[in-house]
């Protein structure tokens, strides 16, 4: 197909340059045939079909096929017409596929043999002037498929540079989300936690008004502790979900481990909650740090819960595990009434489950056969 695009002012300066410059290789071509026979007729002949040859250099960034034909026809007339025709050969061989191409070249041989047999040049066989002329169109072939195979394969690292470039920046950006939902997450189940026990404290002063003076100040104080705690939380949370860059955890707050678990449990056990822990773990220095962060949010979960659908009842909590075997989790508490102590989203262990596969690990929860409920995990322990 042809172009016929406007090209741009600049474009269009250069090709006119690039016309003279043709048209004065034509002219030495024309003197140079007419050293030994001057005659004005063929030289206004030659010199007429040289400028509508050297005008065609104008159609050729537009109609490439159309003005290389035209130049190819108008060298079988005059050699004047040679240099514009060689130009056009080219331009087609830079910008067609090489069949189309070597048709033009051969439009362009058939011409200049054409003119070598009514208008032969002295001193030169007309065989080897076919020769030269296939070589010459040859060599302009080979010259404009190369050129364009090298523009092909430039323009094909730009794009895939390109490519890389956006794909290099959608893998950071999606870098970036997950990172904000995983610490977001981590913070959700740290602010569930705490809101969790100041309802249970809160749940305290309302059924105990007849406590002592020194303990309602007691827990109104750690309820009013908790709130800042929660509150300052939640601002974390929200700058999480805010912030484009994310380096480390909000506040500088340092991950939980695996040696953090039993803060966990008297912490629950100062808020009220009978905790049963049975702990028997070999080598816990062992226990990568992500799987101890795991096991942690695990508990948290199961205290959590049952602090909000069971409270006041006891929960029973086992840890075993060793090196080279599995971390095995399990909580259970007695069913409770139905009504939760605090209002949820329902989602928490939804995340936790999704937590525990990506550590390669398995959780099960729901009611046994014995009316408790029971949260287990078991999670990878390599040697």
């Amino acid at each position: 197909m042809e172009e016929s695009c406007d090209r741009p002012q600049q474009n269009r300066w250069a090709d006119l340059l690039a016309a003279g410059v043709i048209g004065s290789f034509s002219a030495m071509t024309i003197f140079g045939r007419l050293e030994g026979e001057l005659r004005v007729d063929w030289l206004i002949f030659d010199i007429a079909v040289a400028i509508v040859a050297c005008g065609l250099i104008l159609v050729l960034p537009r109609r490439p096929i159309t003005g290389a034909l035209a130049m190819a026809a108008l060298a079988a007339l005059s050699p004047g017409a040679t240099p514009p025709s060689t130009v056009g050969t080219l331009t087609v061989a830079q910008r067609r596929p090489l069949k189309t191409a070597a048709l033009i070249a051969l439009a362009g041989v058939a011409g200049h043999v054409v003119q070598g047999l009514w208008r032969p040049i002295d001193g030169l066989d007309l065989l080897w002037f076919v020769v030269l002329d296939i070589a010459v169109h040859a060599a302009l072939l080979g010259w404009g498929q190369w050129t364009q195979a090298r523009r092909a394969l430039l323009d094909s690292l730009r794009e895939r540079a390109l490519r890389a470039e956006n794909e290099q920046g959608r893998r950071v950006a999606e870098a970036r989300t997950l990172e904000r939902t995983k610490m977001a997450r981590e913070m959700h189940d740290v602010l569930a936690h705490r809101l969790s026990l100041l309802a249970t404290y809160a749940g305290a002063l309302e059924y105990r008004p007849d406590s002592s003076p020194e303990k309602l100040a007691q827990a109104a104080s750690v309820i009013r502790a908790g709130v800042h705690q929660a509150l300052d939380e939640l601002r974390e949370v929200i700058s999480v979900l805010r912030d484009s860059e994310i380096d480390e955890l909000p506040g500088g707050r340092p991950q939980p481990t695996f040696a953090d678990l039993a803060g966990l449990v008297a912490e629950s056990r100062a808020a009220g909650t009978d905790v049963r822990y049975d702990e028997i773990v070999s080598a816990p220095e062992s226990l990568p740090p992500a799987t101890g962060r795991t096991a942690y949010r695990v508990v948290q979960e199961g205290l959590t819960n049952a602090r909000k659908h069971a409270a006041g009842q006891p929960v029973t909590l086992t840890v075993h595990g060793r090196p080279g075997e599995s971390l095995r989790i399990e909580l259970s508490n007695p069913s409770g009434t139905g009504v939760p102590l605090t209002p949820g989203s329902g989602i928490g262990l939804v995340g936790l489950t999704e937590r525990v596969q990506l550590a390669g690990g398995a959780l099960d929860h729901g009611r046994a056969a014995d009316g408790r409920f029971r949260l287990q995990a078991s999670l990878p322990w390599p040697v």
